[in-house]
């Protein structure tokens, strides 16, 4: 059976166009890579989803997840197999106040050395197109997704809709 992970993805509309709220992943692996994520964690045997979403978030970006109305973006399988569930949350987070929780991994590997690292290192706002191309592989459906929920239609005036980019 699959592992189950929920995230939630935070977006905003400013000057009618979607941006979205990203972390980058703590250690010294993820050092010199630009790849970005949907905050997400492992939920619970039989936990709710959404309240496994808002849990991870608020431990992996050290405050609150924001109120609101939460859309349901559905899943999708990861290629290490594990099945993502993904809510979206409207909000004008402010990404510089993130306070990780941290983890301790064996680095470097095979070296019996524990090294306390962040879960995240830092969040960013993305806008849409930007996001697409720097999210870890099988997370950028959530982007359309959502533009599809908002009813981003490109033949729609442009000052009725809000542009994907």
């Amino acid at each position: 059976m699959s592992k189950v992970s929920a995230g939630l993805l935070i977006f905003k509309k400013p000057d009618n166009k979607l941006k979205v709220l990203l972390v980058h992943p703590g250690g010294p692996f993820w050092t010199k890579k630009d790849s970005w994520g949907i905050p997400k964690g492992l939920a619970g045997e039989g936990e709710d989803l959404l309240a496994s979403a808002r849990r991870e978030f608020a431990e992996e970006l050290g405050v609150p997840s924001p109120a609101g109305h939460a859309i349901d973006l559905g899943e999708a399988k990861l290629s290490g197999g594990k099945i993502l569930t993904c809510f979206a949350i409207e909000s004008d987070f402010v990404a510089e106040y993130i306070k990780s929780n941290t983890t301790t991994i064996e680095w470097p590997p095979r070296s019996g050395k524990q090294l306390e690292i962040p879960e995240i290192d830092r969040a960013r706002w993305f806008d849409a197109a930007s996001a697409v191309n720097k999210m870890h592989k099988g997370q950028e459906v959530f982007i359309h997704r959502l533009a599809d929920k908002l009813d981003l239609s490109p033949d729609k005036p442009i000052d009725a809709q809000v542009s994907l980019f």
